[in-house]
């Protein structure tokens, strides 16, 4: 089992953030969190270049597979006139690709644990690679649909899997940053493919196949020579975890406020304690080159191939849903995805005709102001809130709380649903820029630090709260993420049809903000959440681990 989790009075989330020496805060010295190891293999011991490669990589992957499952709608024209096909089979194909992302996440969860993070990567590029050859050789309406689950099931990386391969290679007080990091990439890789997309179909829109295409041929040579294994067995190296204890070697005395702390929460443990930073294996020799990028690295309890073990941890996965955190990121990552179908459906369906009459390239620059706010959402939602729970921690004599984040989602409340509705009033009324009302292009600028930094601030929180299954919380987002955002889908079109743009999008701005408003009772009740679901999560995590 992880190691923060061994200790007998412990609560996932409730951490010591900074040093507590002679019941003196030491506010320079943050405890390091997951603890490092001696060995040579320990990715949190990677040089700082090695660990931005490895990031950049598998960021680049996040950003190029949400572009080529939003560069479809580049096509539009080119395939009604072409082929005879309908914008409505844009929608059908959209839903199909949710599918593929959320549930091919599901199906592959056992993978990372048993085989490895590369084994997946490759898998997925794979399936991009089908996709695009596929999308730039479509002939009929099913060729249309069907291309897309390899495009979805080529993004479910991007769901959960980077986000363990980034726990792997920084701490949690870095987790902020490196989120927001992640979200950024799928924000320029969401807001840029129609761009460039569009760009390459005014040539030719077979080209935007052809195109991704080769771009995750090369994407594949460089991940397979180039992407090292992050999986590490960190229990093999640390010994008794100390729990809320810091995690360098340090005589501790509770301070005044350490043992109100204690009065509140009974799981934080104030007694004098002192704990070593690792027990490392003199054995435990560097990995060589080839060892590093072998397709499969076996778990080492895997028996066999491990296709029973799949099988068992697939079917214990399910029980993540029991956990309110996993419930609620996957509602606020989600709407934003189910949103974006309605904005994007507006902007190729609508601002093509009058009175905008814009051509592809002035609908694809509809996409800057989304990004300009999204960039901005994800430094708010991604370095700031690691400098929030900084200044939260100080003030709590060094203790930080999982739900210290959620403060910051309040902003995304009002200024999110605010940009959906300004956006549809003035798409549905024909404002325009040009005669001095820019609401809609600030509405999507509002739309766009929604989607920045509510996925970001909420599966931060998740992250926090349940640390030993980073993975399998990302799964559950991504599963009701994409179910959401399928739903949605599917009746965008029957939607706006039967209401109009205007209404459509005031009602879906009132359920925005009834989903982000669910951060009131996750504040108030989070804690309470996290212990009564605590001896539920150490059943999780053991009973995984003695599978994997």
């Amino acid at each position: 089992m992880a190691g923060q989790m061994e200790t007998e009075n412990f609560l996932p989330g409730t951490v010591r953030y900074f040093q507590v020496i002679d019941g003196v805060l030491h506010d320079e010295e943050i405890i390091l969190n997951p603890k490092p190891t001696n060995s040579p293999n320990d990715p949190l011991n990677w040089s700082p270049w090695r660990k931005y490669w490895h990031a950049a990589l598998v960021l680049f992957i996040t950003g190029f597979t949400a572009a080529t499952s939003n560069d479809a709608g580049a096509a539009g024209d080119g395939q009604l006139k072409d082929l005879d096909i309908s914008y409505a089979v844009e929608n059908t194909a959209a839903g199909v690709l949710f599918i593929g992302i959320g549930y091919w996440t599901l199906l592959a969860s056992p993978m990372p644990w048993l085989w490895g993070r590369r084994v997946q990567y490759l898998i997925c590029l794979m399936f991009s690679l089908i996709g695009a050859i596929w999308f730039a050789n479509v002939q009929n309406v099913q060729d249309s649909i069907w291309n897309q689950l390899f495009v979805g099931a080529s993004e479910s990386c991007a769901e959960a899997l980077v986000q363990l391969s980034l726990s792997d290679l920084f701490f949690q007080h870095q987790r902020g940053l490196t989120l927001g990091l992640y979200v950024l990439a799928t924000s320029v890789g969401t807001f840029l493919g129609p761009l460039f997309a569009g760009l390459i179909a005014n040539r030719s829109w077979r080209w935007v196949g052809w195109v991704a295409a080769i771009i995750t041929s090369v994407t594949i040579i460089v991940t397979f020579f180039g992407l090292e294994e992050t999986m590490f067995y960190r229990d093999h190296y640390i010994g008794e975890a100390p729990g809320l204890a810091p995690a360098v070697e340090t005589s501790i005395s509770p301070s005044d406020d350490e043992k109100k702390i204690h009065n509140e929460n009974p799981e934080f443990k104030v007694e004098p304690s002192v704990s070593g930073s690792d027990t490392g294996s003199p054995a435990d020799r560097k990995r060589t080159y080839w060892q590093r990028i072998q397709i499969i690295t076996p778990a080492p309890s895997m028996v066999g191939t491990g296709i029973k073990q799949y099988f068992g941890r697939l079917w214990h996965l399910m029980r993540i849903f029991t956990f309110p955190a996993v419930i609620f990121a996957g509602l606020q990552w989600g709407g934003q995805d189910a949103w974006l179908t309605f904005y994007l459906t507006i902007e190729e369906d609508n601002y093509y005709d009058a009175p905008w009459n814009y051509g592809n390239n002035a609908v694809a620059i509809l996409n800057i102001p989304t990004l300009i706010g999204a960039v901005i959402g994800c430094i708010y939602g991604g370095w700031f809130s690691d400098v929030f729970v900084r200044w939260m921690a100080k003030r709590r004599g060094g203790i930080s709380e999982a739900e210290d984040r959620l403060w910051l989602l309040y902003p995304s409340a009002i200024l999110n649903p605010a940009g959906l509705m300004l956006f549809g009033i003035g798409s549905g009324d024909g404002w325009q820029w040009s005669k001095g009302n820019p609401g809609a292009y600030i509405g999507l600028g509002l739309i766009g630090f929604g989607w920045g930094c509510a996925g970001d601030l909420s599966m931060a929180y998740l992250m926090d709260a349940y640390p030993d299954t980073i993975l399998e919380g990302m799964v559950g987002v991504a599963v009701i993420n994409n179910t959401l955002a399928m739903i949605f889908t599917f009746t965008c079109s029957l939607w706006l049809a039967a209401d109009g743009v205007g209404p459509t999008f005031i009602a879906i701005g009132v359920i925005d903000f009834f989903i982000q408003a669910l951060t009131i009772p996750m504040q108030i009740w989070g804690k309470s959440f996290r212990r009564r679901t605590l001896e539920r999560y150490r059943h999780f995590v053991e009973v995984r681990d003695a599978e994997s």
